[in-house]
């Protein structure tokens, strides 16, 4: 399990190591052609790369086109519940903030599916719970997932962590890809921020990904919520954890996501959340040094930044999405996950994409290659 090789390293050790990165490290990784290496990687999000930041992107969009084209894969998120019995203090879904809280029926889902429908081409869909076992549990996923094979080529899900034997049998219902987010990697710093539910368990979450992988499920998703802590650091080891998971489960694909966490009501803590610049930064050193990852921005980030990241690396991006349960269609007053930040539909997405001179792909890359 990944325990065991994040043991291996020193939070502290790896901040002074970027944080001393040289010049010349960085012009060795940004010279290297192919099989960067993970010390190449800290060269490359060190503030030491700032100044070759306009070489990287280059690169990085070289190595996009050459591995993905000029295409962009689009999603749309359905929130099935904002039910949860976790205590993550960045969280709208907290279960001490006391607000409304829904769960869609199976009539509900199958309304949210019908107004997703006329948005036109959309064939991915990304179903997303807060945890609650009781109202949001297994069966209930599994029957959601079944709802939406009916009608998208490609469900994925952001839900719980589950166990592998839960994560075989979904795939076997439709499910193509599991994202799971592990938000910071030092485990101090998680268990600050979170402090109740079964979420504070810090190992049970970082395994996720290697159920999920025992599993044989396609396609895996990580990635930090970069705010928590030194943001160069978790980015680090989300790297750390990629490699692994590349190394030990080759049969699936790989995502990355990196989403910045936004100040929030309540917010006690100061936010380590990179600029536009060092985001597009670490973008670029993901593209370098994991040239078939997807690379995914959600609206949570602004329609001029994902507009500009299109061009330097970016792969996967939603469109049209709403955070809240039965917001396309049902009910558009529960409490939302997140405040998104680009609001354009999906017709509006699209248009820009094929203006940037990009072809919008409205299904999961698999999918498409089958």
């Amino acid at each position: 399990m990944f325990s065991s090789v994040l043991s291996k390293f020193s939070w502290e050790d790896v901040e002074k190591r970027i944080a001393t990165a040289t010049l010349q490290s960085v012009e060795r990784a940004i010279s290297k052609k192919e099989n960067l290496s993970l010390d190449d990687f800290v060269a490359l999000i060190s503030p030491a790369a700032v100044p070759y930041l306009e070489n990287m992107a280059k690169k990085s969009r070289e190595m996009t086109l050459r591995r993905f084209g000029k295409t962009i894969q689009l999603y749309l998120p359905l929130y099935l519940s904002n039910d949860c019995t976790n205590s993550c203090v960045y969280c709208g879904f907290n279960q001490k903030n006391h607000i409304e809280r829904k769960t869609l029926t199976e009539s509900e889902i199958l309304a949210e599916i019908m107004e997703i429908k006329k948005f036109g081409s959309f064939e991915h869909i990304l179903l997303v719970t807060g945890e609650s076992p009781k109202n949001a549990g297994f069966e209930y996923i599994k029957n959601a997932v079944k709802l939406c094979h009916e009608h998208f080529s490609a469900v994925s899900i952001e839900v719980q962590p589950l166990g592998m034997e839960e994560y075989a049998e979904l795939a076997k219902c439709g499910v193509t890809a599991v994202y799971v987010y592990q938000e910071t990697y030092r485990e101090e710093t998680y268990k600050q921020h979170h402090p109740g539910g079964k979420k504070s368990i810090f190992e049970y979450r970082l395994h996720c990904p290697d159920r999920v992988g025992i599993a044989g499920v396609r396609k895996i998703g990580i990635g930090a919520l970069l705010g928590l802590e030194n943001w160069r650091a978790d980015s680090f080891f989300t790297a750390v954890h990629l490699s692994y998971l590349q190394e030990t489960y080759w049969q699936s694909k790989f995502s990355i996501s990196f989403p910045r966490l936004r100040p929030f009501e309540g917010q006690t803590f100061e936010l380590h959340t990179p600029s536009d610049r060092e985001l597009i930064q670490l973008m670029c050193a993901y593209r370098m040094c994991f040239p078939d990852v997807e690379i995914s921005l959600s609206t949570r980030e602004s329609a001029n930044f994902r507009d500009r990241a299109m061009m330097l690396g970016l792969t996967t991006m939603s469109a049209g999405s709403r955070t809240d349960p039965g917001g396309y269609a049902v009910s558009k007053n529960e409490l939302t996950q997140w405040e998104i930040n680009d609001s354009r539909s999906p017709a509006e997405i699209e248009q820009k994409i094929r203006k940037n001179g990009y072809d919008p792909v409205w299904k999961d890359w698999d999918a498409v290659l089958e």
